[in-house]
């Protein structure tokens, strides 16, 4: 090969720089949804057990940063705002989860535990890296990453999990309860709000009902505009959490969109246009 041929062949300096810096700032595309794929390792439970997990520093911290009440009825986190102590508190909060005995707990107590942690490693992750634009933007498994749910993240029970692996190898095809997609938070603004309270076994139900009912009942969720319907790309890459059709699923928004879309949902008739989006945008104010 001559040297004129390998000079032609060679990236100029400047547009290899240009090419790695567009790589890096371009969210990794969205692989398709994992599948619910149960882990037998975190089958089992004690039905008998009384045992409570304490969850305060992470109910502490949702009450100082979660804004609850954001004119856009999307929950915001002060990431910018989080002081050094609380955010120390925040990892001490993860570091006490990971020495519990898990399996030994209730359904109900493990439930709020494994949403608990998602949301709080969730967190921690976005502060590790921020300022960012979106989580997408987290890439600790390489360049080409698509964010950091198959990291490994989180070890308990002498297990090293990922964000991944609790909500769909764990929280899915345990509990098989279509809710699960409102509780855990991925810091987006299309994402269901993170819920302002940490979870326990007595306020989980109450919080699973008012999140479906909130996000159903937000433009985020559904609308319907000249007779197109726009949904939540939740109901497309889960689809089978939701309905079987989408007519079933027509039927599913409209238990709990607001009248006025449920109506206009209804005049969609059963074979709609389904536009499915989602706002990755972090869910700062």
């Amino acid at each position: 090969m001559t040297e004129k041929t390998m000079e032609r062949r060679r990236l100029p300096g400047a547009a290899l720089a240009a090419l790695i810096g567009l790589l890096l700032l371009t969210p990794a595309r969205i692989p398709a949804a994992p599948k619910s794929d149960l882990w037998d390792f975190w089958s089992d439970h004690d039905p008998a057990s009384t045992v409570q997990v304490d969850h305060t520093q992470w109910d502490t911290f949702l009450r100082t940063y979660v804004i609850a009440d954001h004119p856009s009825a999307v929950n915001r986190v002060r990431y910018a705002s989080v002081a050094p102590g609380d955010r120390r508190a925040l990892q001490r909060y993860i570091a006490e989860m990971e020495r519990v005995a898990v399996l030994s707990l209730s359904r109900a107590e493990q439930f709020a535990y494994w949403v608990n942690v998602y949301n709080a490693v969730t967190v921690e992750l976005v502060l590790e890296a921020y300022p960012v634009e979106s989580i997408r933007e987290i890439r600790a498994g390489g360049l080409f990453a698509t964010g950091p749910w198959d990291d490994p993240v989180f070890t308990v029970e002498g297990e090293t999990v990922t964000l991944n692996d609790i909500e769909h190898r764990i929280l899915r095809p345990i509990w098989n309860d279509r809710r699960i997609h409102f509780i855990v938070n991925c810091a987006s603004i299309g994402c269901p709000n993170l819920w302002p309270r940490a979870l326990t076994a007595d306020n989980t139900e109450a919080a699973l009902y008012e999140s479906e009912r909130a996000y159903l009942g937000h433009e985020r969720g559904v609308t319907v505009r000249g007779g197109r319907v726009t949904a939540s790309s939740i109901f497309d890459w889960y689809r089978e959490d939701f309905a079987r059709t989408e007519a079933d699923l027509i039927a599913y928004w409209s238990e709990f969109a607001p009248d006025t879309v449920a109506r206009d949902l209804r005049a969609a008739g059963d074979r709609p246009r389904i536009r499915y989006e989602y706002d990755w945008q972090l869910n700062e104010p």
